[in-house]
């Protein structure tokens, strides 16, 4: 069984910025290692019939320059594909376009690290009033999700419980868990550490529905 305290340890995670065409962008990297083999990990992060095993049904052309489409959520056009090492496709949430990388490095005898780089311009505003945990949460949910696919003794959480967990202690102790290691990371990046601590705080509200302190 995937306790919660060591999922969210288990994950590294750093917030930078990226000067793009169109301006500055706020950067969030997430890792995890797994253990599992590259191309079995591949298969997971690319598999039509996998992805909604962790992370949420999924539709369209998952080939480079399809277009694909999370149920409820994202989508986008696969922009870059190097089998089975990496891939980046655009992140579209309504008029918001943003982009995501995966890369896929072995880490020894069965185990490789799966990390996930979203790009994102976000205005200052909405920065300050909810810090990369706004986002970050959800991303630690979906490797929460691949840990749970990937264990051998089939514990953790599958999508199908996602939403009766998400309601309970354990679930509502794992957002705010992530949304303090985000708030971290954002402190490491530069942030100072009242406005991350304070933008931590009003991102695990609107996540659990309880207010912040």
């Amino acid at each position: 069984m995937i306790e919660t305290s060591h999922q969210i340890s288990a994950v590294r995670r750093t917030v930078g910025s990226r000067t793009l065409e169109a301006g500055e962008a706020r950067v969030l990297t997430i890792s995890q290692t797994y253990p599992t083999t590259l191309d079995d990990l591949w298969d997971a992060c690319t598999n039509a019939e996998r992805i909604p095993r962790w992370f949420l049904p999924i539709s369209g052309d998952l080939r480079l320059h399809g277009r694909y489409q999370f149920e409820g959520n994202a989508g986008g056009v696969v922009q870059r594909c190097d089998p089975p090492k990496s891939f980046a496709a655009t992140w579209e949430m309504g008029d918001e376009t943003s982009w995501i990388e995966v890369h896929l490095t072995p880490e020894g005898d069965e185990r490789t690290r799966f990390t996930l780089e979203h790009v994102a311009h976000v205005d200052d505003v909405r920065w300050t009033e909810y810090g990369p945990g706004a986002v970050g949460v959800g991303w630690d949910s979906g490797l929460l999700g691949l840990a749970s696919h990937l264990d051998a003794d089939g514990g953790g959480v599958t999508p199908d419980q996602a939403a009766e967990w998400i309601g309970s202690a354990d679930g509502r102790r794992f957002m705010t868990l992530s949304g303090e290691a985000w708030a971290e990371a954002d402190i490491a990046g530069g942030t100072e550490p009242q406005a991350a601590r304070a933008a931590a705080a009003r991102t695990i509200a609107a996540y659990t529905g309880t207010p912040p302190a």
